[in-house]
Parts: structure tokens; C-alpha cells; sequence
């Protein structure tokens, strides 16, 4: 079956030799001898604490990568088969002219034993090797942890290749250059039930699917959230909606684990990995078929695009100045100049325009917000005591003043990634993917930036205050009514006049305390608004930050683009006055090599898309319920 699939990746590097495209031709001599290996290597990606790690040491039941609060991968850890189990770091020299990254000669590269020490199976040290002891050369090429085991699993020819988690894992580049050091046959994307599919995330599916024909979606921790029903069912149409062909599988390594421990099959079914390892057992069953047959397919359609889009572009250069001649195109070369620098002009202006609109907005949102939470403190301190109700308060306003700040950064990020988009709008007419490779988040030490609110002094009525309150306001009672009753012959002091004073005394007391309290109340609301100003004045210099970095990055990126696309028109330029002088007949002809390349590249695309036209879809596994 291999002699189909074979026959046609050995067409595409005639093919690309035939181009001249050297580095297209070294790139399908490597899949060649990737397919014709029998293992299946499966790079393991994904953000950072998403489970990558425990899930490699659940698939082959060991402690090999490490896992947990301050322990993490920091190499790739590459895990296959051996008889006995052992680890090594290995250096790989930096590139060298005329060799591609992740390739060196035989005997140049360099391996550092990690000790192991325990046996039968001394794998629990190999962590903290892998965690700290061991890194990368500085000035050194690429580096990678080596760690063979005695599995089954592994030994059927399954590879597992554990990455670093990255933070930006949503630029294309970063997830390009993983693939290309360690040559994945299949592709999980692990991320945890604790959220849907980030738009990241997503980003990267789409970018793998483009290079790997076989990707999946591991849902891990499923066992922590208890309607991770839900969340796969929203992360499935996730990916149909953005049109990735990536199966989903939840699973719980924690259960797997357990299940190992125990010999628990039960529990082992209801972790997810039976479907996860039937899965990868398929993968590596039918590499030399179905999954060969696709990966030439799609390396057909990539050789075939970088073929055909120059002589396409070619062609077409080639037709109109046939119909119109080569004036005709210098002239128009000439208004694709003046096109340019018109936007220019556009896009710098909608830049400048969009970020000072962006302050304005973000500035007024926070505002809002903050307004909003002080509203809530002056209607909650119109009758809450700030002597009794401060420590519940001061909760309260920490956790409403980071919801607001993290709202804050959330659409600052959501409206730069729309400034982005419209001034790579400008340049849609170019055909360019212009938008810049980024990717901004919210801040996790949000909440740490919030200072603590200081309770303010107040004014507290003590039992002597109230006594020497009470005592004034008696003797103006007693004094009142003692000397009305003296016209009446009674003595001064007698008993109305007694509880005469005993009123009033309770009354300036209770009138007193009253003022107090309006006072506490003023004066924390005052605290507060001081406090809420200066957070205020904080989150929104931070943004100011945040929203000028962006602006600057943007600026340099379509700055270098436009450079870029100038330098092209300029080739333009000069091809079209040299055009002029070329023979009619030497177009005509090459106009017919063209089009006889471009029908021998449409027949190879034909014959690899046709070795997938019978592939079966892959359907989405779950565990059991």
C-alpha cells in the first residue's frame, strides 16, 4: 500500500527539483523519511497548566515529565521505547548554511545522562532532572530530554514528545518552529474543562491542521469539573464553527493514574484514555496508509501553492501585457505607487485616529465603573456603621475594584485586536496576511495591584463622652423645670424636674451619637473616594501603557509592510521598463511553459488529493459516563 502515497511524494520532489525549489525539495525528502518510519510521533502542545505533562505520564503510566506547583517542563521531552529505562539531555549544534534547524551530522550532537539510580524501573528521578539540573547551551542550538522506557505502548512505536507551555502559544510562529524539531506524525492540543477553547487556542488548530493531517483536542481535568459535559459540547462547536477538523477527547489523567494503581478497569474506562490510546493505537496502525495518504496530500497542496503562486503571478503579468502591452503596465506599476503611498497615509491616519478614540473609551469605561462602585458605597454608608461593616467592606471593594480593572484590560484587548483589523483592512487589496503576529491577554496580577484601603479614623462615642454628654443635656432639664415648679412653691429639685433631666440627658446622648455617625459615614466615604481616584488614576496609566506599546507595534509592523510592499512595486517598476524591450514571441512562449507547469502541477494535486478521497472522517471519542 506505501507504493501509491510513495510514488506520488517522490512526483512532488521531482517536481520541486525540476522548480528549482531547493528547500521545498529538502523539506519532502524529510516527510519521506519521517512516513517511512514506524513510529508515530505525537507532539503534545498547549498553554501553560493545562495537564500536558501529567497527560504523557498517564498515557505511559510513569513519572516522567514533571508535574505540579514549581515543577514544569522547560525541554522538550521526547518519550519512546526502551529496554531499560534511561534519560539524556541532548544538545543539537546550531544551524549551519544550507541545513535546516533540528538537523545535525551524525556524532555532532551532544548527550548528557540524567542519573538514574533506582531500579527496576527508575523513572521517579528523572523530573528533577528534567525540572532544573539540566538546560540548554548557551550559544547552543536547540535542546530536547531523551527519556526511553520499557512500555508496551511505546514499544508498538509510539513516540510522545512533551512541550514547554508557552504564552504565546497563539503565534503561529512559535507553535511552526516546536513542529519542525521534533517531525509530528499527530498533533494534541491539550487544553483543561475549567473554560472553553480560547481564541488562541483555536488560532493554533488552525494553523497545526494546515501542516498536520491528523490533530486532536484533548480535554483534560475532567474529573475536577463536574459539567464537563457542557464544556466539550461548546468546545466541539467551537471547532466547527472555525472550521477545524480536529476530534475532541475528554479525559482525566488523575483517574488513569488511580485506575493503573488499582488495576481499576472500570475507573480506567471512565478516565477517557481507552478512546485516547484506541486512538493513537489507530494512528500508528494506519500510518503507512491512511495517515501517509493524507500527509501527502497535504503536503502536495502546499508544494503545489508555493509552485503555482509565482508562476500564476507570472502568467497573469504575462496575459496583461499581451492584451495591453508594456507601457500599459509601467503605467499602471506608476498608479500602484501612488496607490501605495496613498495608504500609507490611510492607515496612519485610522492608527492615530482608532488608538486616541480606544484611550478615550477605555478611560470612560473604567470611569463608569468605578462610579458606579461608589454610588454602591455611598447608598451602602448611609446607614451602615463603618466601625461595625469595615472589614466586610473592604472585601467587597477590593474584589468589585479588580472585576472592573480586569473588564477594563479585557476590552482594552478585544479593541486593540479591532485596530489591528481595520488598519489591515488598508491593505487587503494586496492580498498580504498583514495582521501582526500578537496576542494580548489580561493580566493575571490584577488582583495583586490592588492596594489595600486603610480603615480611616473615626470618631468612636465613648462611655465618658456619653456621660458628660448626658450630664449636660440633664442639667438644662433639671434647671428648665426645677425653676417652673419653684413658682408653684415646689423646691427645685424634686422629681419632675428629675425626670426632666433624665429625658434630655437621653436625648443629647441619642442626638449625639446620631452626629457621630453622620460623621464616620462622611469620613469613610471621603476615604474611599480618595482611594477609588487614585486606583483609578493606576488601572488607567496602565492602560494608557498597554494601549501605547500596542500602537507602536502596530505602527512599526505595517511601517516595515509598507516598506515591503514598496520594494516589490519598485521590482515592478523596473521589471515593466525592461518588459518593453522583450519579444513578443519569447512571451509566447514562455507563456506556454507556464501554462504547461501549471497543468502538470494541477495533475499532481489531482493524483495526491485522490489518495484521500476515501479517507473515513474521524468521529469524536468521550469516556464513558
Amino acid at each position: 500500500m506505501a507504493g501509491i502515497w510513495l510514488d506520488v511524494l517522490d512526483e512532488i520532489a521531482r517536481t520541486c527539483r525540476e522548480h528549482g525549489r531547493g528547500d521545498l525539495l529538502q523539506a519532502v525528502r524529510q516527510k519521506r523519511a519521517q512516513l517511512l518510519d514506524p513510529t508515530l510521533r505525537v507532539l503534545v502542545i498547549g498553554e501553560p497548566n493545562q495537564g500536558k505533562s501529567q497527560l504523557v505520564n498517564a498515557i505511559v503510566n510513569a513519572p516522567v515529565c514533571p508535574v505540579g506547583d514549581g515543577r514544569t517542563t522547560v525541554l522538550p521531552t521526547v518519550v519512546q521505547h526502551a529496554e531499560v529505562a534511561a534519560a539524556a539531555v541532548i544538545q543539537v549544534p546550531p544551524p549551519t548554511p544550507g541545513r535546516s534547524p533540528g538537523t545535525a551530522l551524525p556524532g555532532t550532537v551532544e548527550r548528557t545522562p540524567v542519573p538514574v539510580e533506582q531500579i527496576p524501573v527508575p523513572v521517579e528521578q528523572i523530573p528533577a532532572g528534567v525540572a532544573g539540573s539540566y538546560g540548554r547551551r548557551p550559544g547552543g542550538g536547540p535542546a530536547y530530554v531523551e527519556i526511553g522506557l520499557p512500555r508496551a505502548l511505546l514499544g508498538a512505536g509510539l513516540v510522545l514528545v512533551d512541550t514547554p507551555g508557552a504564552d504565546e502559544i497563539g503565534t503561529p510562529a512559535g507553535v511552526a518552529s516546536v513542529a519542525a524539531l521534533n517531525r509530528a506524525d499527530a498533533v494534541l492540543l491539550v487544553s483543561d474543562s475549567t473554560r472553553e477553547l480560547s481564541v488562541a487556542e483555536l488560532n493554533v488548530l488552525l494553523h497545526v491542521t494546515r501542516a498536520h493531517p491528523n490533530v486532536l483536542v484533548v480535554q483534560t481535568k475532567i474529573d475536577l469539573v463536574p459539567d464537563w459535559r457542557a464544556v466539550a459540547e461548546r468546545n466541539q462547536r467551537h471547532l466547527a464553527e472555525a472550521g477545524v477538523p480536529a476530534a475532541l477527547i475528554p479525559v482525566s489523567a488523575a483517574l488513569r493514574l488511580r485506575a493503573a494503581a488499582a488495576d481499576d478497569r472500570d475507573l480506567n474506562a471512565e478516565s477517557g484514555f481507552p478512546a485516547l490510546v484506541a486512538r493513537l493505537h489507530r494512528d500508528l496502525a494506519g500510518k503507512g496508509d491512511v495517515l501517509a495518504r493524507a500527509t501527502v496530500g497535504l503536503a502536495a497542496r502546499t508544494v503545489v501553492e508555493q509552485l503555482a503562486a509565482p508562476l500564476r503571478a507570472e502568467l497573469e503579468s504575462q496575459q496583461a501585457e499581451e492584451q495591453s502591452g508594456p507601457m500599459s503596465r509601467l503605467h499602471a506599476a506608476q498608479r500602484e505607487v501612488e496607490e501605495l503611498r496613498r495608504c500609507s497615509v490611510r492607515w496612519q491616519n485610522t492608527l492615530n485616529d482608532e488608538m486616541a478614540d480606544l484611550l478615550s473609551d477605555i478611560e470612560y469605561d473604567l470611569r463608569e465603573r468605578t462610579r458606579q462602585i461608589l454610588r454602591e458605597v455611598d447608598d451602602a454608608f448611609d446607614t451602615a456603621d463603618p466601625l461595625v461593616a469595615w472589614d466586610t467592606f473592604q472585601e467587597w471593594l477590593s474584589r468589585n475594584l479588580t472585576e472592573a480593572a480586569e473588564a477594563n484590560h479585557e476590552w482594552l484587548a478585544q479593541r486593540c485586536d479591532f485596530v489591528a483589523r481595520r488598519v489591515a483592512g488598508h491593505f487587503a487589496r494586496y492580498g498580504y496576511d498583514v495582521l501582526p503576529p500578537w496576542s494580548m491577554t489580561v493580566p493575571e496580577d490584577l488582583a495583586g495591584r490592588t492596594p489595600e484601603i486603610e480603615q480611616p479614623n473615626v470618631d468612636r462615642f465613648t462611655v465618658s463622652q456619653k456621660v458628660i454628654t448626658g450630664m449636660k443635656g440633664s442639667y438644662g432639664g433639671l434647671l428648665m423645670f426645677g425653676l417652673a415648679m419653684t413658682l408653684a412653691g415646689m423646691p427645685m429639685i424634686n422629681p419632675v424636674s428629675i425626670g426632666a433631666g433624665a429625658l434630655f440627658g437621653g436625648k443629647s446622648i441619642r442626638d449625639e451619637s446620631k452626629q457621630l455617625l453622620r460623621r464616620r459615614q462622611a469620613t469613610a466615604k471621603t476615604a474611599i473616594q480618595r482611594h477609588v481616584d487614585d486606583y483609578f488614576v493606576r488601572v488607567v496609566k496602565d492602560c494608557r501603557d498597554t494601549a501605547r506599546q500596542v500602537q507602536r507595534m502596530l505602527r512599526d509592523h505595517f511601517a516595515a509592510l509598507t516598506e515591503e510592499l514598496q520594494e516589490a512595486i519598485v521590482q515592478s517598476l523596473r521589471t515593466a521598463k525592461q518588459a518593453a524591450d522583450t519579444d513578443a514571441a519569447a512571451r509566447d512562449q514562455r507563456q506556454r511553459e507556464i501554462k504547461l507547469k501549471m497543468t502538470r502541477l494541477a495533475a499532481l494535486y489531482d493524483q495526491a488529493q485522490q489518495l484521500t478521497a476515501a479517507r473515513p472522517a474521524a468521529a469524536p471519542l468521550e469516556p464513558r459516563a
